[in-house]
Order: structure tokens, then C-alpha cells, then sequence
């Protein structure tokens, strides 16, 4: 027994300094992060889409996972970003739940604790914005160090052996688009799978078409860093991962909890080791989860408390369900309604499972488009992005064919939403009063308000006015074709 004891003993110590050595020499890996800006699942041909050509996006779905029902945690870019960069709920982030928030230095970012254990940070293009992160504690953008050449010379100057983490934010697919640019770029407006909350006019179809180019272009990118991987050496130690900030400029869309607004492509990639998963997982994730799966990435021992969840065990093959539900929100988006002084946002929060989207309006008195003007302002249902397809939807609004669509798309809301997935996947049918779903809206309501009362959320029990009275660092104003940023 005394000779058993000293063999198990040996090869337990011999098992442990062979696990020591492995940790203490393993490479870290490099992390390459591409964030497109509204860009809506299904839009690429890794998901069925046949309009356009995404051929780098398919190269890398052959060396990684697709996340088919991946959401940001708020329909909005600042507090999207903010929620990816923290790993925290935007409720979570007090002023930085709303665009042009200001988010608090003392709450951990990855790019800070990455950088602390020795990576290399930096960002191209978009970062955390829009805002104006100097009036808050930050000496640089959150996403890191700009790389103000671009991506090729940041890895010239990489020191060898260095790891690095790259935020590469493009602008595509974001408004505005060059009219015409998508017929231009060989789609055809009249094959598109137009979304039914639009109206199907060539004015929209074209419009679409535009936004469609932009994806592309942004597939086009994706190649151009591809390729300066490889020329570096560094491609076969990077970790790819493409994802969304929220979905489409279009009414019914940006700024909502429908689908379309939250619903967001995820790719993760590894060219040296594909990743021991199925190469698309259907189980639900959101954006928050991104935070703590760098950091897993990264191998960094101190955490702060985060609400995300790490994708690794699903990513390596230990899970096959990462979440069965995702909770989502928005607060204030533009200064678009007279209350408050243009303070006051469209508070919501949504539970979305696999059969049923439900949504709270905290404030259904108030117009979640926006107030279709403010005196002294700009200000067009501003938060709607500007263009094309939203002129023609108000210059339309009492048309027989386009009203519905205006109604939902710009016009007051119930407190409460019901959507029966299965059958109505664009969310046009609020089933909130249907008798036979009374059971199921009970149930989805006492759920969110449980994860509501867990998370200690502020409108928990109609509460949350504070979330009003934040300033914005910067004023956006959403006209009926465009945007205008304003400084005070």
C-alpha cells in the first residue's frame, strides 16, 4: 500500500510540473476583434443569405463557429459597446447605459486588464462611441490605443513575442450609404428578401440594396486584415472574432428590442486550431459574454464581477448550450422628445427565448421613434436614422399600404409586447391580449421581472427616472436624412 501511495503520489506530482510547464510556456493567443456598426443577422451568406457575396466571412466559418442567435444588450451603439467592453448589463453602467454616456474609469474594461498582463491594445476606426471620452477620466478611446495608421503598421511595430488585442470598428454598415452604390455593386434590388416591416417600394429596395454594399465592403475588409495576418506571421495564433454593435438603421430595427434591432452576427474563428464545437451553435448568447471569454483568452486570474458568461466551454466543446434565454434593454438612444429638457430616453427591457419575444415599455406615453419635432432642434423622429426609407415611410404615412408600417415603426406602444416567433419572425403581431397566451405572458413577465430584481436594475418597480437626467457628452440630432453630432 506504502509503495501504491508513493507511485500515485509521484506521477501526480510528475502530471502536475508537466501542467506547469505547458501553462507557463503556451503562446498566448493574439485577438483580432472586427465590430461591424448595424449590421442585422441574417445579412451574410454564412447564413443563408443569397443577395450578396460575403466569401471572407465564409472562409472563416470553416475555422470556427456560428453563432446564430447571438443579440447586444441594448439596440444602441454607446451602451453596446460599453456593455462588450465592461461585461455588465448597460443598466449596470450608470451613465453609460445611453448613447453619448459617459462610462465610469473605475469600472474594468478588458482592453484594461489586457493590457495590464502584457498585451499590445489599440483600435482602428470606431471605437467606444459616439461620445466624448475625455470628459469622463479617459486619456484614450476605451477600445484601446488609436492605431492611427491602421492595422498593417500596428503589427510592423508589434514586438516579437508580444500578444495582441486589435478592435478593428468599421463604419459599415451605418448610414448614410452612397445612393446607388448597391446597384453599382451588382445587387439586385428586386431579389432582395425585403424585411415586412418595410414597405416594399423601390425607394426601400434600393435603399436596402445600398445597405447590402456595405456589408460587403465590410467582407471585403475582413479579407485586407486576413491577408495582413498572414504576410505578419500572425495569423495562425490569432483568434477572429466578428460581431455587431446592434442591427439595421431602419424603423422597426436600430433602436428597438424587436429582432431586427438585437439580433446580431457572431463569428469566431482560429485558422491554427479550429475549434472543437459544430460549426454553428443555435443557443443564445449576448454580446456581454465576449468580456470574460478575452479575458479567458488572455489567461488573466483576477476578474472583476461581470454579468456575461464565458463562450469557452461551447468554443471548446465542454457545453453544447451556452444560454437558453437572453435579457435585453434600452434606455435613451437620441435627444429626441421635448420632455426633460430632450432628456427623456424610451426605457424598455425584453426577455427573448426561443418561441417568444415579450417586451416592457416603461414609459408608453412617450413616442419611441421620438417626438416628430422639437422646437429650436433638428430634430426628426430622431430615433429613426435618416434616409431614404424613412422619408418615403413619412411622406407616405396616411397611404392605405404604408400606415400599419408607420404605425409600428413611429408611432405610440402598448406597455406590453408579445411575439409568437414561430409564426411571425419580422414581430408585427403584438399577442398580448390573446386569451390563450395569457399563461405564457404571466410567466415571461415574472421571469424578466425576476431578472430585474436580481440585477438590481433601476426601473425595477417603475423606478429609473435618474437614467433621464443624465447629459449626454455630445447632442445628437437624427433629421430625416442624416445626423448631426453637436458639441456644447
Amino acid at each position: 500500500m506504502k509503495y501504491v501511495f508513493c507511485l500515485t503520489g509521484l506521477l501526480s506530482l510528475l502530471a502536475l510540473s508537466l501542467f506547469s510547464f505547458k501553462k507557463e510556456t503556451a503562446v498566448r493567443p493574439n485577438i483580432l476583434f472586427i465590430l461591424a456598426d448595424d449590421w442585422s443577422y441574417p445579412y451574410a451568406s454564412i447564413y443563408g443569405d443569397k443577395t450578396i457575396k460575403t466569401p471572407n466571412l465564409d472562409k472563416l466559418a470553416q475555422h470556427g463557429t456560428v453563432f446564430t442567435n447571438a443579440y447586444c444588450a441594448s439596440p444602441s451603439c454607446t451602451p453596446s459597446r460599453a456593455a462588450m467592453l465592461t461585461g455588465r448589463y448597460p443598466h449596470n453602467l450608470g451613465e453609460g447605459v445611453n448613447l453619448c454616456g459617459r462610462l465610469d474609469y473605475s469600472i474594468p474594461t478588458y482592453v484594461q486588464l489586457l493590457e495590464k498582463e502584457g498585451y499590445s491594445v489599440a483600435f482602428d476606426r470606431k471605437g467606444w462611441a459616439p461620445g466624448d471620452y475625455m470628459k469622463m477620466g479617459y486619456t484614450q478611446n476605451p477600445a484601446g490605443d488609436s492605431a492611427k495608421l491602421g492595422f498593417g503598421p500596428f503589427l510592423d511595430k508589434l514586438p516579437k513575442g508580444k500578444p495582441f488585442f486589435f478592435w478593428f470598428g468599421t463604419n459599415d454598415p451605418h448610414r448614410p450609404f452612397d445612393l446607388g452604390n448597391g446597384k453599382k455593386a451588382g445587387i439586385d434590388p428586386s431579389k432582395i428578401h425585403l424585411p415586412k416591416f418595410l414597405p416594399d417600394v423601390p425607394e426601400v429596395r434600393g435603399d436596402v440594396a445600398d445597405y447590402l454594399s456595405e456589408v460587403e465592403r465590410l467582407d471585403r475588409e475582413i479579407g485586407d486584415l486576413l491577408k495582413k495576418l498572414e504576410t505578419s506571421g500572425q495569423l495562425e495564433n490569432t483568434i477572429i472574432v466578428v460581431a455587431s454593435d446592434n442591427g439595421m438603421p431602419f424603423p422597426h430595427a436600430k433602436a428597438n428590442l424587436y429582432d431586427y434591432g438585437t439580433r446580431v452576427p457572431l463569428l469566431i474563428s482560429r485558422f491554427s486550431k479550429p475549434l472543437n464545437q459544430p460549426k454553428r451553435n443555435d443557443s443564445f448568447v449576448n454580446l456581454i459574454d465576449l468580456m470574460p471569454t478575452f479575458l479567458d483568452w488572455g489567461g488573466i486570474k483576477q476578474r472583476p464581477v461581470v454579468d456575461g458568461i464565458s463562450l469557452l466551454p461551447v468554443l471548446n466543446g465542454q457545453k453544447t448550450v451556452h444560454r437558453s434565454e437572453v435579457f435585453l434593454e434600452r434606455e435613451r438612444h437620441c435627444l429626441c422628445r421635448a420632455e426633460l429638457d430632450s432628456g427623456a430616453g424610451y426605457p424598455m427591457r425584453a426577455i427573448r427565448t426561443k418561441e417568444y419575444l415579450y417586451i416592457r415599455n416603461f414609459r408608453p406615453n412617450r413616442m419611441p421613434a421620438g417626438d416628430e419635432t422639437i422646437p429650436n432642434t433638428p430634430s426628426i423622429f430622431g430615433d429613426v436614422d435618416g434616409g431614404p426609407t424613412k422619408i418615403y415611410m413619412m411622406d407616405h404615412r396616411n397611404d392605405p399600404a404604408i400606415k400599419p408600417l408607420f404605425v409600428m415603426g413611429f408611432e405610440k406602444r402598448p406597455a406590453e409586447e408579445l411575439y409568437v416567433l414561430k409564426d411571425d419572425p419580422y414581430n408585427l403581431h403584438n399577442k398580448v391580449k390573446d386569451a390563450a397566451l395569457a399563461q405564457t405572458k404571466n410567466a415571461l413577465r415574472k421571469r424578466l421581472d425576476k431578472w430585474m430584481q436580481d440585477e438590481n436594475d433601476p426601473r425595477q418597480k417603475g423606478g429609473g427616472d435618474q437614467i433621464d437626467k443624465y447629459e449626454s457628452t455630445t447632442h445628437a440630432w437624427i433629421t430625416r436624412d442624416g445626423i448631426i453630432f453637436w458639441d456644447k
